[in-house]
């Protein structure tokens, strides 16, 4: 795979805080890259940097392997902060000015509002979008020179659980068509739903970086029940179970490496216990990033 983005050593320090500290980072081609931790972690500042906003105190950055200038900007497309639209014009007025400021096709502008789910509102005047809809136009202009890279800062911020679960989708086309994408969220659902990979973010340095798919790799939790009295003694005789909590009614059997589910399972059903209710969960992001965040101090 090719790297689209390389980061060494990236720092910014405004006077005495340093909102990036020596950021190392790839992103690789078609990777859904995500940035996440709280407010204040140096995500916005990072973005910025590579958007060529503002200027690093120390270290360098590459894209495509080439040091950033100009026109390869133009491969890249980004939501940073709200963009400006004119609220008396339609959607598609709106994009044809984006077009001509971009210099790019205007032939571009049905395709992005279709990827959008604007095409049937592109007639209505900006004032009268919902926060979504105003959110979804943003990655359409964002869209509009056909980018190979697409940077969106929080692009959930702020929107309902329907406006939520409608980005989600749009990322996901975007993803589908090629496109390198590289997000910024405090969202772990977000950044869980969409991403192939992430790197968590406090106070500027970089705490933890890999795939999604690392994120279950911990140890499993199955959540087990049975009709049976002594439920609690006989889960502790499983060789597989390092602890067993009792959370909702349920008994919570945290497993040993190498124990899956189907094991417990098993280990019950040869005792004649027929569990009523099993359900294997893997440690959660929020779980995975709760821990890396306290690890950290």
């Amino acid at each position: 795979m090719a790297t689209v983005l390389s980061i060494q050593n990236l720092t910014k320090h405004f006077g005495k805080i340093k909102a990036v500290n020596g950021l190392n980072l790839e992103v690789q081609t078609g990777q859904v890259f995500g940035m996440l931790g709280p407010n204040g972690s140096g995500k916005t500042t990072t973005l910025g940097m590579l958007m060529g906003v503002t200027n690093p105190t120390s270290g360098s950055f590459y894209w495509f392997g080439e040091e950033p200038t100009p026109q390869l900007r133009r491969k890249i497309g980004a939501v940073l902060e709200h963009p400006i639209f004119y609220p008396y014009l339609s959607g598609q007025r709106n994009l044809e000015l984006n077009a001509m400021i971009k210099q790019c096709p205007q032939e571009n502008i049905p395709h992005v509002l279709e990827l959008v789910e604007l095409t049937e509102r592109k007639d209505d005047k900006y004032k009268t979008y919902s926060l979504g809809m105003k959110q979804r136009l943003a990655i359409a202009s964002a869209l509009l020179n056909d980018p190979t890279v697409l940077i969106l800062d929080e692009p959930t911020n702020g929107l309902d659980p329907m406006g939520i679960a409608e980005i989600r989708e749009i990322i996901r086309k975007i993803a589908a068509s090629g496109k390198t994408i590289i997000l910024a969220s405090h969202l772990l659902d977000e950044v869980q739903k969409v991403c192939t990979h992430f790197a968590i973010l406090k106070r500027g340095n970089m705490v933890h970086t890999g795939p999604i798919g690392d994120v279950g790799a911990g140890a499993e939790t199955v959540e087990v029940n049975a009709e049976v009295e002594n439920l609690n003694e006989v889960l502790l005789g499983f060789s597989g179970t390092a602890s067993v909590n009792r959370e909702n009614g349920v008994y919570q059997v945290t497993m040993r490496d190498g124990f899956h589910g189907k094991d417990l399972n098993r280990f019950l059903f040869d005792k004649n216990i027929v569990a009523t209710h099993l359900v294997t969960r893997k440690k959660s992001l929020e779980k995975q990033f709760l821990e890396i965040l306290a690890e950290s101090h």
